[in-house]
C-alpha cells in the first residue's frame, strides 16, 4: 500500500484538492472467472481468425496485400477496445449512454468518490455515464466505463447507489469488464458473418424450393458425411462447442456473485441486499408468483436470480 495525495482535479469526479486517499499498490487484479471466460471465448476467436485469414488470402490474390498485414492488424486491434476515444464511441453509439448532466454528476460524483476511496482505487481512471433506462441497473464495460440508469440515479438513496457502483467497480478491479470486452471485440468478424448468413437465409430457402429432390439429397448426404468425418478425426471435440454457451453463462453468473462480494466487503452489503429485495418485490408484483424462468433459460442466463444473490450475500451481513 502506498499513500499519496489525490491527483489533480482534471475531472469533476476526482477527489477534491487536498483530500488524502490511500490507493492500493495494485489497482486491478484477475480472478479465475477472467481466465475461464477468456478460455471460453477461444472458439469464437478461432472462427473470427479463420474468417479474417480467408479475407486476407483473397486480398493477397486480388490486390497483392501481404497476408500478415490484415491478420496482424486485426490481432493488434484489441487494444482499441481500451483506447479512451474508442471507448467513448462504444459508450455513445453501442451502449447508448450519455454523459451525466450537472445535477446528475453532483450526486454521482460524490457517491463514486466514497466508493473508490473505500476500495483504495483512483476513481479518476474511470468515466461515469448515464443510461436512459427505467430499470434499477448499472453496468461496467471496456476498461473504464461505469454507467447507471437514470432511474437508479433518481430513485435510489445514496447508500444503495453506492452499493450498485461498488458492484460495478468490482467488475473492473477483478478484470471481468476487460476480459468480456476483449472476447466481444475479437468475436466481431464471426458475428458479422452470422448476420450475413441470416440475411441470405430467405434466398437460400427460395433456392432450395426450386432445387430438385435429388440435388437436395446429395447436399444433405455430403454435409452429413463432412460433419461425421470432422467429428471422427477430432474425436468429437467440436461437440464440446454445444456446451460453451452454458459454461460461459455459468462463469458470468459467478463473476456477478464475486462483484456482489466486493461491494459487501466495502461495507455496502446491507444496502445491496436492500436494493435486491426491493427489485425482487417489484418483479414479483409485476409478473406474479407463477412467473418463474424455465430451467433452460436459467441455465443460459448470464445473471444469477435475485434470490441466489441474496443467499450468497447473507454471509457478509
Amino acid at each position: 500500500m502506498d499513500e499519496t495525495t489525490a491527483p489533480p482535479d482534471d475531472l469533476e469526479y476526482r477527489n477534491p484538492p487536498g483530500t488524502r486517499v490511500t490507493y492500493r499498490a495494485r489497482q486491478r487484479r484477475t480472478d479465475h472467472t477472467v481466465w475461464l471466460g477468456l478460455a471460453l471465448h477461444l472458439p469464437s476467436f478461432v472462427i473470427s481468425f479463420a474468417l479474417v485469414l480467408t479475407a486476407a488470402v483473397f486480398l493477397d490474390v486480388l490486390l497483392g496485400v501481404p497476408v500478415w498485414l490484415p491478420t496482424g492488424l486485426w490481432a493488434a486491434s484489441g487494444a482499441l477496445a481500451f483506447h479512451r476515444p474508442t471507448e467513448r464511441l462504444i459508450a455513445r453509439h453501442l451502449l447508448h449512454l450519455h454523459r451525466p448532466l450537472p445535477a446528475e454528476l453532483a450526486t454521482l460524483a460524490t457517491v463514486w468518490r466514497e466508493v473508490t476511496a473505500r476500495a483504495g482505487v483512483d476513481g479518476g481512471r474511470y468515466e461515469l455515464w448515464v443510461e436512459d433506462g427505467d430499470g434499477l441497473n448499472a453496468l461496467a464495460a471496456a476498461g473504464h466505463i461505469v454507467a447507471v440508469t437514470k432511474r437508479a440515479l433518481r430513485d435510489l438513496p445514496t447508500s444503495q447507489l453506492g452499493a450498485v457502483l461498488a458492484h460495478e467497480l468490482g467488475h473492473h478491479t477483478s478484470g471481468h469488464s476487460w476480459s468480456g470486452t476483449l472476447g466481444w471485440w475479437y468475436a466481431i468478424p464471426g458475428r458479422c458473418a452470422w448476420r450475413v448468413l441470416s440475411r441470405l437465409k430467405p434466398r437460400l430457402r427460395h433456392a432450395a424450393r426450386g432445387a430438385s429432390l435429388t440435388a437436395l439429397t446429395i447436399v444433405v448426404v455430403l454435409t452429413g458425411y463432412a460433419a461425421f468425418a470432422t467429428l471422427r478425426v477430432t474425436y468429437g471435440l467440436p461437440l464440446l462447442l454445444l456446451a460453451v454457451p452454458c459454461l460461459a453463462a455459468a462463469v458470468s453468473r459467478r463473476a456477478e456473485l464475486r462483484a456482489d462480494a466486493h461491494a459487501a466487503r466495502l461495507g455496502f452489503g446491507h444496502s445491496l441486499a436492500l436494493t435486491l429485495r426491493e427489485r425482487l418485490a417489484e418483479l414479483s408484483a409485476a409478473q406474479g408468483p407463477a412467473a418463474r424462468s424455465r430451467p433452460g433459460a436459467r441455465l443460459l442466463s448470464h445473471h444469477p436470480d435475485l434470490g441466489t444473490r441474496l443467499e450468497h450475500l447473507e454471509k457478509f451481513l
